[in-house]
C-alpha cells in the first residue's frame, strides 16, 4: 500500500499554510533556479508525475503546452489543482506514478517536483519514464537531497537552549526507508544516494544536462528560518535529455 498522508485532513491542513501552497511557484525557493532548466513547452506533450496542486502543469499550458497529464495519489491534491489550475490542454487523473502505464514514446515532457522520495524504488520508474519519452524527450525533476534526506529525521540537532547546532548526515550508504518529520506528522520517505540518481539516468539512456543545488534566493532570505537554508542542500534539481539514438 503506498502511503498517502496528503488525504489526511489534519496534515493536507497544514501544508496549505506553507507559502508554497498559498502562492504557487512564486512561493517555493526553488522556483528561480527550477525555472532556468525547464524545457521549451510549446507544442509539447507534458507529464507531471505528482503535481500535488497542478502549479508545474498550469505553468507548462500557459507557456504553450498542447496537451499536459498532472497525476497524484492525492484526491485532495486533486480537488485543489482543479480549482486553483484548470485549463482546457490540462488532464487530472488520480494514480500512483508506479502504476501508470504508457505507450513508448507518448511524452515530450516528463516532470517531477519534490514526489521521487515518496517512490520506494526509483530505477524501474526511471526506466518507464525514458520508454515513455520520445527519443530527444526532455526530464526535469527535483528532489529532497540525499544530504537531506539520509538521516531520517529531517531536522536540525539543537544545544539545551534550543539554538540550531547542526545537521545530522548518517548512514548515507543506507539506502532505503526513513521515517521523517514533516509539518509536524510522522511520512515515510525513501532515502537514495546522488550515485543512485544520476546512474538510474544514465543506464536509462537520459544525457545529464544539469544538476543543482538550489540556494534560497535573496529576496526570501528574511523569511523564518531561511537563512539556516544557506547551512546545507535541501534539494535537488537534475534534468536530462533522452538520446536521439536507440
Amino acid at each position: 500500500m503506498k502511503e498517502n498522508k496528503y488525504d489526511n485532513k489534519q496534515f493536507f491542513e497544514k501544508y496549505s499554510q506553507m507559502e508554497r501552497s498559498k502562492k504557487g511557484l512564486n512561493g517555493a525557493g526553488e522556483w528561480s533556479e527550477l525555472q532556468k532548466i525547464l524545457p521549451d513547452f510549446k507544442g509539447r506533450k507534458v507529464l507531471d508525475l505528482g503535481c500535488g496542486y497542478g502549479w508545474h502543469c498550469k505553468y507548462a499550458a500557459e507557456n504553450g503546452a498542447d496537451f499536459v497529464l498532472g497525476t497524484d495519489i492525492s484526491h485532495k491534491m486533486l480537488e485543489t489543482a482543479r480549482q486553483r489550475n484548470s485549463d482546457k490542454r490540462i488532464e487530472y487523473q488520480c494514480i500512483a506514478m508506479e502504476d501508470l502505464d504508457f505507450r513508448a514514446g507518448t511524452f515530450d515532457i516528463v516532470l517531477s517536483s519534490l514526489a521521487f522520495h515518496y517512490v520506494k524504488d526509483f530505477e524501474p520508474l526511471a526506466k518507464n519514464i525514458a520508454m515513455w519519452l520520445k527519443k530527444g524527450g526532455e526530464f526535469v525533476f527535483s528532489v529532497e537531497h540525499p544530504v537531506f534526506t539520509s538521516y531520517g529525521t529531517q531536522d536540525w540537532y539543537y544545544d539545551s537552549d534550543g539554538n540550531i547546532l547542526h545537521f545530522p548526515v548518517d548512514h548515507y550508504y543506507y539506502e532505503g526507508k526513513r521515517e521523517a518529520v514533516f509539518l509536524g506528522e510522522k511520512v515515510t520517505k525513501y532515502h537514495r544516494t546522488l550515485t543512485t540518481y544520476l546512474n538510474a539516468m544514465l543506464q536509462n539512456g537520459f544525457m545529464i544536462q544539469h544538476v543543482t543545488e538550489p540556494q534560497p534566493p535573496e529576496e526570501m532570505m528574511d523569511l523564518p528560518g531561511m537563512r539556516d537554508e544557506m547551512r546545507r542542500p535541501m534539494m535537488l534539481l537534475i534534468s536530462a535529455k533522452k538520446s536521439q539514438v536507440p
